[in-house]
């Protein structure tokens, strides 16, 4: 097995967790927390709103790989655009924008990546390696639901800024 296996596989699960892990508590954060944030007394946002916001962050986060795809492709190449882009990924957990622009070089981009590291000599491994790359996806999105964050859970009950709360599903992938 290639070098190099272990390392994209854990950073896809750590990408899935920090995706699943700032989708959980957003909502939240929308009605709940962000009318505090600047000290005044401002009112809730709805959760109509928060619900259209949720939604235009999904979507984004799944149109974004396309501009990714493009990137890797014509300009900086697979490797370049994933590291690039993860650091960004990173950093949106400040602003969600971030977040789907990072996307879009992580999701186009990891798997084919994943593929370039074999050959003909040990083609016969891509079936196994395709499942655990699948598995670590799906690990690190029920790893984020399940881990001790949240705002419901979190900051209600120890105090925890809203910082902490949304740089807890960024570590991961940061560390990764």
């Amino acid at each position: 097995m290639p070098s190099g296996i272990p390392h994209i596989i854990g950073n896809e699960a750590a990408e899935r967790f920090s995706f699943y892990g700032m989708k959980a508590i957003l909502a939240v954060f929308f009605t709940q927390y962000l009318f505090l944030m600047d000290g005044s007394d401002g009112s809730p946002m709805s959760q109509a709103r928060s619900a259209e916001l949720v939604h235009l962050f999904n979507g984004a986060f799944y149109l974004t790989p396309l501009i990714g795809a493009l990137l890797a492709d014509g300009l900086l190449g697979k490797y370049r655009v994933i590291i690039w882009l993860s650091v960004v990924y990173c950093a949106g957990h400040a602003a969600l924008v971030l977040i789907a622009l990072g996307a879009g070089g992580i999701k186009p981009c990891v798997s084919a990546h994943v593929g370039d590291q074999f050959g003909s000599k040990n083609s016969h491994l891509l079936p196994r390696i395709f499942n655990w790359f699948y598995f670590s996806i799906n690990l690190g999105a029920f790893a984020s639901m399940h881990s001790p964050h949240g705002f419901s859970n979190g900051m209600a009950r120890t105090g925890r800024s809203a910082f902490q709360e949304f740089s807890w599903p960024s570590l991961p992938l940061f560390f990764g």
